[in-house]
This record gives C-alpha cells, structure tokens and sequence, in this order.
C-alpha cells in the first residue's frame, strides 16, 4: 500500500508522510530520563497521540525502560463512579497493554488486581510491580480530558503525586515518570478543584513540570515530509518554497499541515496534465479546506466552544474581525481558553487567530451568522461591478459608500464599530460568489488594519479595510499598504476607511503613494 498524507487517527511512518518530529522526541525522552512527570496538553488534532505512540516505540527498544500506554478514549462513565471499580480497571488495563509483549507482568498484575479496592491498595500494587519489572515504568495515559473532570481520578492523581515525592525521599517505589496527553493543563484542574471546595486548593499534579517542547511543525520539520514524498511519487516541486507556503497557511498546525498537502495530492493534482506540485497548487488546497461548505471535526469543536461562551465569541471576534488588541497573558481566562482551543498564539505579546486556515474558517462563520441573524444586505448583480474580465473594485467601493450612507447612517457608532466589516464582507460575497473568493489576511496595526485579497478569474485586488485615526497613522497605513502590494506584485491598491467621526465626509480619492495607485472610499 502506497503512503499517503494522513488527517485521521495516529501517523504511522511505514503508512504516512510526516514531519521530522525527532528534535521534539528527544526532548521529550530527556524529560523521561530526568523522571518528569507532565502533561503534553495542545489543542485537538495537533499530534497528541502519534507522540506519544512515538514516544512508546523508543522506549520499548531500551532494556533499562517498560513504557505503558493507557487511553481514556470509549472508557465509560461507570469507572469512575467506585474507587473499587476504577482501582481494578486500572491494573487490568496495564495488563492488558502487556499482554503481548510481557505475559508474565501481565499474570503478575491479574492476580494483584484483585485485591486492589483502594487508591491505598493501587498504591501498593505500583509498589510491587515497579519493583518486580527491575526496571524504569513509565506510564502514559492519553485522552485524559474525560477524566479531568471527576473527582475520582483527582484523586488518583493526588496518590501518584504523593508517591512520587515520597520515592524521591527513598520511601516508596514508583513509576518514573507519568505522562498525561489531553486538551485541558494543570491550571484547569486546580481550578475545577477549587470551584468544588474551599479547602481543595491544591492541584493534585502540582509535581508536573512545564511541558515547553514545541509541537507545532517548523518549514524545516514539513520539507522532511515533503522530501519523502517527492522521492516517492517523483513529483517535481520546490520542497523548500513549498514547506514555507504550507506554513505560512497553516503556522505549523500538525493537522492543518497534513490536510492541506492530501488535498493537492489528491484534489488538485489529478486534475492538472503534468507532475508539477506548484505554489498555486497550495492555494487551490487552501480555498478548498477554508472555503465553502468543507467541514471537519476541528471546525466543528471550535464553533461549538463559541456558540456556547459569549464572551470567548466576542473576544474572537473582535481579534479577528476588528483588529483588537489583547495581550497574551495564559493568566487571563478568556485567553487560556482561546489558546487551549487553538484559537490563538502569541505573536510578540499580542494574542493572534493561530494560523490563517482557522483566520479563514472564523471569518467565514462570523459572516454566515451575521447575514442569518441580520438578514442578506440586497445586491443587484447587473449593476456595473464587473469588467471584461475581472471585477470593477472602484465601482464595487463606491456602491458600498451609498448602501452604508443610505442605510446605516442612523446606526450608533458602537454597531458600525462592530459589524462595520463584516457588512462590507457580506455586501462583497454574493458579487464574487462562485467566480472567485476573498482572503483575510491577518496583520498587526494601530489602525487595525483588515486586508482583505480577492482571487476573481486571473485577477487579484487587495482591499485594506481600516478605522480612520488620524492623518499621520493614515500615511503610516498607505506606506503598509504599499508594501503589501508588493508581495502580490501589483501597482494598484483599493482602501475602505471607516470614519467615526460625527463631522465624517462620505468622500472618494485617487492617492498616488510611492509607485502605487490607491482608490480610497470614506464611510
């Protein structure tokens, strides 16, 4: 079976293209030889559990380790519901993952299982077993989010944290390390604990030590990936060009970076007549993930967290759509939150939408709401938004400028402030709609700058929509605008500027700026 781009499940590397993880794989081994105990805790899909499989392959070829690979996945409510039950569980799990490979441990832990009733009995069961392997135990559990929660395997973490300190005192034997891989960190604990009881104020796993090894794929860690594949299939590409571009889309996001190159593999590809894996390839791949009605698990989970928190909704929102600036303070709890969904990163302590592909699908979802909840802005098509070949951007900016003066001129300042953008966007969609589409390109600005780039037929336009403040941060903007052109090597740029000032002037321009001709519309 040939391999191919895997965006499901485990990553095997005789089955799959992958990254070279090997730099984040010894470190990670070098917490293990130190007799960490941590939690590898990252958003959804961002290879969790192929490390941790990872992790359990080295260590099963060194004779001085015994690595135990344990998952709460499909384990059912009812084991944590009795000490009893969850303390026989868990014993009859180690055997079971042994079974194969170490018959005799697994005999050994069947017969002590069954006096084990008690996190004191399970206790002493680790003791024992521990000390009958001779060897390093290292315990690693994944999918612990459906755990964190109950009190029971608080508490079982509580009996691993005490036996940990007393080992390092030399009165107890346990495991070497412990590994925990989920969604939630520490800090969600201790604060689940504290909300239940004022005397429960201490986490239970307060011996764990900060888990910093970057999971994310670096543009070096995806050519590797990419390298193999160009060997395997003899597809001519630029491995180096390309792994950047893929970065550039997707900041390294492990399943973004794999679902984006099985998308040209096996979308883009066989549609074109020769071997070519082009730049204009990634972008093709891109529209198909981000636009439309493509939707995955990933996208999914992040609109249900923001369905369901307010407040998390309206700080996305903002960050994404008004350019707000908050500070990247994990302390802070929307921001923990945001980041433990993958919805942000630090970028220069400033919080940032984590990569482009969710900046696109998050502003997709935002648009769709605000038309269903407001209703679709009325566009005639036949009106003269289009030339022979591509759209007529001043037009387009000059029949926006009357909608808005026509309709939303009574509207406080506060709504345009908000939904300003977005109505530009959904008065846009139904001109592009199935002839092209528009990409937000996020970026960092005092004007709080949305650039937005449009892909009609051959064509491109950048539109830079921005709030007016002042005529210096104005120059300063056109000089930023400029220089954006040029990554797209064009000489012709089109600015909205919404203005909310009371003595405001729904007024156009023709700006000449360096080499660059900008239509600028006022609303």
């Amino acid at each position: 079976m040939p391999k191919r781009f895997n965006d499901t499940g485990l990553c095997i590397p005789e089955r799959h293209y992958m990254a070279d993880t090997s730099a984040k794989l010894a470190a990670i081994l070098e917490m293990v030889e130190d007799g960490a105990y941590f939690v590898i805790n990252r958003p959804r899909q961002y290879g969790k559990t192929t490390m941790i499989h990872h992790l359990f392959l080295a260590l099963k070829n060194r004779r001085d380790y015994l690595a135990i690979q344990l998952s709460f996945e499909g384990i059912g409510d009812s084991v944590f519901e009795e000490e009893a039950v969850f303390c026989q569980n868990f014993v009859n799990n180690l055997a079971h993952r042994l079974r194969k490979t170490h018959p005799a441990h697994t005999t050994f832990l069947h017969k002590a299982s069954k006096t084990t009733t008690s996190l004191n009995d399970l206790s002493r069961t680790i003791e024992d077993f521990v000390e009958y392997t001779g060897k390093n135990v290292v315990l690693m559990i994944d999918e612990i989010d459906k755990a964190s929660n109950n009190q029971l395997f608080l508490s079982f973490l509580g009996m691993l944290r005490d036996k940990y300190l007393d080992a390092r005192k030399e009165l107890d034997t346990t495991f070497q390390s412990v590994i925990l891989a989920g969604v939630h960190d520490i800090k969600s604990l201790k604060l689940k604990i504290s909300l239940e009881s004022k005397g429960k104020l201490n986490s239970p796993w307060n011996i764990a030590v900060d888990f910093r090894v970057d999971m994310s794929f670096n543009p070096q860690e995806i050519e590797y990936m990419l390298t193999s594949y160009v060997r395997d299939r003899g597809v001519v590409m630029d491995t180096g060009l390309t792994a950047e571009k893929i970065y550039y889309y997707t900041s390294g996001y492990p399943y973004l970076v794999s679902k984006l190159c099985k998308f040209v593999d096996e979308d883009v590809l066989p549609q074109k007549q020769d071997n070519r894996w082009e730049l204009s390839d990634l972008e093709a791949a891109f529209k198909l993930l981000t636009y439309g009605g493509y939707t995955n698990t990933l996208f999914d989970s992040l609109i249900k967290h923001l369905e369901n928190d307010p407040e998390l909704y309206q700080m996305i929102f903002d960050i994404s759509i008004n350019g707000a600036f908050f500070n990247f303070n994990v302390h802070a709890p929307l921001v923990n939150k945001a980041l433990k969904y993958g919805m942000i990163r630090d970028d220069h302590g400033r919080c940032m939408i984590h990569n482009r592909v969710i900046e696109q699908k998050l502003y997709g979802y935002f648009l769709a709401k605000q038309e269903t909840e407001n209703g679709t802005n009325p566009i005639m098509l036949k009106q003269p938004y289009y030339t022979n070949d591509g759209l007529h951007l001043p037009e387009i900016l000059r029949r926006f400028q009357q909608f808005m003066q026509e309709n939303y001129s009574h509207k406080d300042v506060k709504f345009l402030e908000r939904e300003g953008r977005l109505l530009f966007l959904s008065f846009l969609k139904p001109i592009i709609n199935g002839k092209g589409f528009d990409f937000k390109e996020p970026n960092i600005s005092e004007e709080r700058r949305m650039d937005i780039v449009i892909s009609f037929g051959i064509h491109r336009y950048v539109v830079e929509l921005k709030h007016w403040e002042g005529e210096a941060y104005h120059q300063k903007g056109l000089g930023q605008l400029s220089a954006y052109l040029d990554t797209y090597s064009l000489k012709e740029g089109f600015l909205l500027i919404f203005d909310f000032r009371k003595s405001k002037e729904y007024k156009q321009a023709d700006i000449q700026y360096e080499d660059k001709e900008i239509f600028a519309v006022w609303v």
